[in-house]
């Protein structure tokens, strides 16, 4: 009978040596770094103050300080001299409105007559082109309607006689003070030369004599100052305008028609 044969047990397995290597794991592939401004960055801390409700803290940033200050000094200079300048022309158009009011209510003023009373002309001669030195005597007449108002006619004031836009002849009122509730009569003197009339001039002036109407320009800038009371106004300059026609160019003429027309300048 033949023996069994029981098989052995595998010998066990002798553990792996250290000088072996152990088997390698699979590995994951290695995360790429970070970049240093990718990486994350903590939050800032924050901080909470507590200030009672009435007081509120307004600080410019350190960058706009200067400027912040430069334009609340700037707004300083501008505003308050502004305001006092408007204040102060606003204050004297007010008393200037009053006080002319006043004026005219208490003084009621009316305006100057003037007229041209009379005429002596010599020196001219229609038969020739030579240059002329003319010679006229005027008489202005100048009334005064006011009641406690007198007139200063100062020295400088300019008469002018002109015949189509030619200067015949020149002079100046004299100076002079008329009172309230009157008239006076201006005899003045205009004389000219190397006065030159042109052949048409001539012509037309001959004509115009024939027909006994011969028209001239009187112009009068005279500066003045008003009196009321013992107080002067400063100086004001009436401009006269007057049309004047005459009937010939002789010592003998007479003012056949006379249209004047006056302004005044309060400024100068």
């Amino acid at each position: 009978m033949a023996d069994r044969v029981h098989p052995h047990d595998s010998p066990p397995e002798s553990p792996p040596s250290p000088t072996e290597n152990p088997p390698r794991e699979p590995q994951s592939p290695p995360k790429p770094a970070l970049p240093a401004q990718d990486k994350p960055v903590p939050p800032p801390l924050t901080y909470v103050i507590q200030l009672p409700k009435d007081q509120v803290y307004r600080v410019p940033p350190p960058e706009n300080a200067k400027l912040f200050q430069r334009y609340t000094r700037r707004g300083q200079r501008r505003g308050s001299p502004c305001c006092c300048i408007f204040l102060a022309v606003a204050a004297f158009v007010l008393l200037v409105g009053a006080a002319a009011g006043l004026f005219y209510l208490i003084l009621k003023p009316e305006p100057p007559k003037y007229a041209v009373d009379g005429v002596a002309i010599s020196g001219v001669d229609l038969n020739t082109t030579s240059a002329m030195s003319p010679e006229i005597i005027l008489a202005v007449r100048a009334e005064n309607p006011n009641d406690k108002i007198g007139i200063y006619y100062l020295g400088g004031s300019s008469v002018n006689m002109y015949y189509d836009a030619v200067r015949l002849a020149g002079g100046a009122l004299p100076a002079m003070y008329q009172s309230s509730k009157s008239y006076t009569v201006f005899n003045v003197t205009l004389t000219g030369s190397d006065v030159v009339l042109t052949s048409d001039s001539l012509r037309d002036l001959t004509t115009e004599q024939s027909q006994g109407s011969v028209p001239l320009k009187l112009t009068v800038k005279a500066p003045v100052k008003f009196k009321v009371g013992a107080v002067k106004t400063w100086k004001i300059t009436v401009k006269l305008s007057c049309d004047v026609t005459v009937d010939k160019l002789t010592a003998s003429a007479k003012v056949v028609q006379e249209d004047c027309d006056y302004s005044v300048n309060i400024f100068k």
